[in-house]
């Protein structure tokens, strides 16, 4: 065993004195130290040893591998940096190149619309909540007064993921839910996205970003709701618009009504976006229906409220003079990079 392992490390010896490169490196380190290596036979070996000679006879072999390992090693390194010194002396810079660009990340225009509405109903006392996308029957219709054969309970109009379980067609699912844990007063907003199966055009979506907004307390009236809509118009447009009150059926609000606004798009001439009619529908309303107030555990008897739901796309278009909604979801950084982040 000791004459074979002296010719090993005799052999390896002259082995590494003729290497001249990292190839010829790796090829000795292959041939010593690889699995089917002499260093692994010689291992292999030690089982035809007598035992009293066999921790002896494994400690040379070991201290052979140790010593193979770290000459390889050490020349490799060497042969790398000798390799990147001789790159970097004949590797030039021409500082007259243009640098690369940096480009600033930006918020979706979406985004910054979400921000700007929130921030102004949060000016006028509105805390904000966020209710789930995935949410029962239950909170989406049941508890918002749908009947069970209401249309909009059908598949061909709301997208649902199990018996019983769906995407919410709107983020009024969170009206429930607050009054469960909340007493009056309550003044909330509720932002996210809302789903609906619907047909894609120039001003409907699939899905679309919805502001959901209740207020109830004692003694809460119409002219109440009137009054808020009025005054986050103004502020979010900067100007007065003209508007026009639609009455509408909504099963969770006793009067229901849609808030139109002369179309900004076309000054009220008529276009695609307001189907010629010169208007353009941007949110539903009412005074919240007393079953909805009784499925909150909030006596009706004693207090009101209203709520609304706005689009925010909706909104853009009209704010920006963007004519399709399908822009926002195409990802084509040309029409992206018009805003800058807010």
């Amino acid at each position: 065993m000791q004459n074979s392992i002296d010719a090993l490390k005799r052999e390896f010896d002259c082995d590494i004195q003729n290497a001249k490169d990292l190839k010829y490196i790796e090829e000795i380190k292959l041939k010593y130290l690889s699995k089917k290596g002499p260093i692994q036979q010689l291992m292999k070996e030690l089982k035809d040893v007598p035992s009293e000679k066999r921790p002896e006879c494994g400690k040379w072999i070991n201290d052979l591998k140790v010593a193979i390992t770290e000459q390889v090693e050490l020349l490799h390194t060497r042969f790398i940096e000798e390799e990147e010194a001789n790159l970097l002396k004949n590797e030039t810079i021409d500082i007259t190149l243009p640098g690369k660009r940096r480009f600033f990340g930006r918020k979706h225009i979406i985004t910054q619309v979400l921000d700007e509405l929130l921030n102004i109903f949060s000016e006028n006392g509105f805390s904000v909540q966020y209710g789930p996308d995935i949410d029962s029957d239950y909170y989406n219709f049941e508890a918002l007064n749908f009947s069970h054969d209401h249309p909009a309970r059908d598949m061909q109009d709301t997208f649902y993921l199990s018996p019983g379980m769906l995407l919410r067609t709107h983020t009024s699912n969170i009206q429930a839910r607050i009054m469960e844990t909340e007493k009056p007063p309550i003044r909330i907003v509720a932002p996210g996205r809302a789903y609906r199966n619907e047909t894609i055009t120039a001003r409907s979506h699939v899905f679309f970003h919805q502001i959901e907004g209740f207020f109830v307390d004692r003694g809460v009236t119409f002219a109440d709701l009137r009054a808020t809509m009025d005054a986050f118009l103004a502020k979010f447009f900067g100007k007065d618009v003209e508007t026009r009150f639609r009455p509408s059926y909504f099963p969770f609000v006793e009067p229901g009504l849609e808030l139109d606004i002369r179309c900004l798009n076309c000054a009220g001439a008529g276009c695609q976006l307001c189907k010629q009619t010169g208007w353009l529908e941007i949110l539903g309303a009412g005074m919240i229906h007393p079953e909805v107030l009784k499925n909150g555990d909030i006596d009706p008897e004693v207090f009101s409220g209203f709520a609304f739901g706005l689009g925010v796309e909706r909104l853009v278009l009209l704010k920006y003079g963007i004519k399709d909604i399908r822009l926002f979801t195409e990802n084509d950084l040309r029409f992206l990079k018009q805003w800058t982040s807010g």
